[in-house]
C-alpha cells in the first residue's frame, strides 16, 4: 500500500482540561515521545503527537467527513504545521482518491523525495481507516487522563467517525 499510518504507544501527560482536543492533544503527549508515521508512497514522514497532530486535528476530522460523503468530488487541503507542512489537492475517482501533493516542509528534510512521489491513488475506505487510527489513538488517550474539553465539537465528530467506522 502507497498510504499508511503507524500510531505507535506514546506516552501521555496528565491533562485536567484542554480547551478543545487540539490544545489537549498538545498538552497531553510530552516531547520525545514516540511518534506516528505516514508512510506516503514509501517515504515515512513523522507526526509529533504534541506539535504536528494538534494543528492538524480540525482539518482531518472536516477532511474525513468530507471525502466520505457520496456527494464529494474535490476539495484542497493545507497542513500547516511547521514541521508537516503540505498542500493536498485531493479528487474523488470512483471508489478511490487521487492526491497531488505539494510538500513544503517535514521532519528529515525529505520535500524533495516526497515531491518526486507527489500523487498517490488510494481507496476512500483505506484512506479514511488510517487516518482513523490516529484519531482512535487520541480519543483512547483523552478518556484514560479523563481530559475534560471546553469546546468538544471536534473531539465529538471524530468520536462519531469512529463510531461509523465500526
Amino acid at each position: 500500500m502507497s498510504f499508511w499510518l503507524q500510531t505507535g504507544n506514546p506516552e501521555t501527560l496528565e491533562v485536567g482540561s484542554g480547551e478543545d482536543m487540539a490544545d489537549a492533544t498538545g498538552q497531553m503527549y510530552p516531547m520525545g515521545t514516540e511518534d506516528a508515521i505516514l508512510f506516503w508512497n514509501r517515504v515515512p514522514v513523522r507526526l509529533e503527537y504534541r506539535y504536528d497532530i494538534p494543528v492538524l486535528l480540525d482539518d482531518l476530522v472536516s477532511l474525513l467527513e468530507e471525502v466520505q460523503s457520496p456527494e464529494f468530488s474535490q476539495t484542497e487541503v493545507y497542513w500547516g504545521s511547521d514541521t508537516f507542512s503540505a498542500e493536498w489537492n485531493i479528487v474523488r475517482d470512483g471508489d478511490s482518491l487521487r492526491i497531488d501533493s505539494r510538500w513544503n516542509g517535514v521532519h528529515g528534510s525529505y520535500e524533495s523525495l516526497l515531491n518526486d512521489r507527489s500523487q498517490l491513488t488510494v481507496r476512500i475506505d483505506s484512506f479514511v481507516a488510517e487516518w482513523l487510527k490516529v484519531l482512535r489513538r487520541i480519543t483512547s488517550d483523552l478518556a484514560i487522563r479523563h481530559v475534560r474539553l471546553e469546546d468538544d465539537d471536534i473531539a465529538t465528530r471524530a468520536e462519531t467517525l469512529l463510531a461509523k467506522a465500526n
